[in-house]
């Protein structure tokens, strides 16, 4: 399996003197029970895993008593041995399926700290939006994990080149031999997308059934809105989530509820698209109309595009065959934009943990990405092979003069004035490249 990066985030809660119980968050599929399963393998010398959507005996533990000593013993009972504080990792998975084992959080924090309490949540942002219940204030830590990116994929793909990525620290000019390599296994990568089932699947067995599983975690997603919404809601959801691919192959992709459905409204649809992003499945990325800190509070809410979890799962939400990647066809020019688009911001979210936004200059420029940095502000541009030519860049830079300005494209790696070059491939080392500058 891959070795996942936000193993380093657990360990680091692991030896915090301010521990509290962790709620490990994510889209479903994206390898949450995996990883805390492997984090209590390689950290613990054991590991008490109860599933709150499966295991009906452990939930009603929660109903009678929220006595963090009371539970343990009892959680010791059905795990088969005693649990130890600092030896055994404990794991509520779906534990938004048991409001009494997310109030219980608090008083493990405050009574038993000493205990190492993990939890998984797939849909627990949409859980707490519409049940009208809340986290124990100031009595859990937070991490969010993503898809696999293109580096975790890189190193269970090919360790020689994942080698030579790794030792990119600095702009310099990628030699052909490498150029090649890396955009070889980022076709891969881009066919198979982020999802672990996938992904390991076309390592170990090829593309054959990878559009199989994609599929069946579509599928999966589907029967999510089904179960855990009214049918009319369920409904709107499978709209707006079948309308990205319209979305994303405008040349202005601002969302559009007119693509959703023909005479579709805001006030119809908020609550579904509030739901689908709360559920991880989309990023909603709003419009600035002032670059000036803080954006937030510039920000344009009713100007806003979405993008997909995964470009592996928008692949086939556009039934677009893997193909597309090998092969030359001009009629997937602007699509194969989206798609860079989609994987860029992926990258940037799960390095800065940032919200990105865009500007527009009325109808005369688009930049695709505006990202904040420690209060730097950094417009960013995503051309989906090696033409570059565009005026938004330079529309931007005459109006704003930023210090850094990047561009993501299928050209070497290279600075020419304040305008940095990243291949797409090395879109996971931005914030490396950045910190050389």
């Amino acid at each position: 399996m891959f070795k996942r990066t936000i193993i380093n985030d657990l360990a680091e809660w692991q030896k915090s003197p301010t521990r509290k119980p962790l709620i490990l968050s994510g889209a479903r599929q994206v390898g949450k029970t995996w990883i805390l399963k492997e984090f209590g393998r390689l950290y613990f010398e054991d590991t008490a895993y109860f599933s709150l959507d499966k295991d009906k005996s452990v939930k009603q533990l929660f109903a009678t008593t929220r006595d963090p000593r009371r539970l343990i013993e009892q959680l010791s009972y059905i795990h088969g041995q005693k649990i130890e504080p600092q030896k055994t990792l404990i794991i509520f998975d779906e534990i938004q399926e048991c409001n009494d084992a997310l109030q219980s959080l608090k008083y493990f924090c405050e009574d038993t700290p000493q205990y190492a309490v993990v939890c998984a949540g797939s849909l627990l942002g949409v859980y707490l939006n519409h049940s009208g219940q809340s986290f124990p204030v100031g009595k859990v830590d937070r991490l969010n994990m993503y898809p696999l990116t293109f580096s975790e994929f890189l190193e269970a793909k090919d360790k020689n080149t994942f080698q030579y990525f790794c030792d990119i620290n600095s702009i310099e000019l990628i030699p052909d031999f490498f150029f090649d390599k890396l955009n070889e296994q980022f076709i891969a990568y881009r066919i198979c997308g982020g999802m672990p089932e996938a992904a390991n699947e076309l390592i170990n067995n090829g593309i054959n059934s990878v559009d199989k599983i994609l599929s069946n975690i579509l599928s999966d997603y589907s029967s999510d809105f089904i179960k855990h919404t009214s049918p009319a809601t369920a409904n709107k959801i499978d709209l707006i989530w079948k309308s990205l691919p319209s979305q994303l192959a405008k040349e202005n992709k601002k969302f559009i509820y007119q693509l959703v459905r023909t005479g579709a409204r805001a006030r119809e649809y908020e609550d579904a698209l509030i739901w689908i992003e709360r559920a991880g499945l989309i990023y909603k990325v709003n419009s600035v109309n002032k670059i000036a800190l803080p954006l937030k509070a510039y920000d344009d809410l009713s100007s806003f595009k979405i993008y997909c979890l995964d470009q592996g799962i928008l692949r086939i939400l556009a039934e677009l065959d893997a193909s597309v990647y090998t092969t030359e066809s001009s009629t997937f020019a602007e699509f194969k934009g989206a798609l860079a688009e989609n994987y860029v911001l992926q990258s940037l979210v799960t390095q800065f943990n940032k919200t990105l936004r865009y500007w527009t200059s009325g109808n005369t420029a688009e930049i695709d990405f505006i990202l904040n940095i420690n209060n730097e502000i950094i417009p960013i541009e995503v051309k989906a092979d090696t033409n570059t030519i565009g005026k938004s860049l330079i529309e931007y830079q005459k109006k704003y003069n930023p210090r850094i300005r990047i561009r993501y494209s299928m050209k070497n790696l290279n600075m020419n004035g304040n305008l940095i070059n990243i291949p797409l491939f090395l879109a996971d080392k931005t914030k490396t490249l950045l910190q050389s500058i």
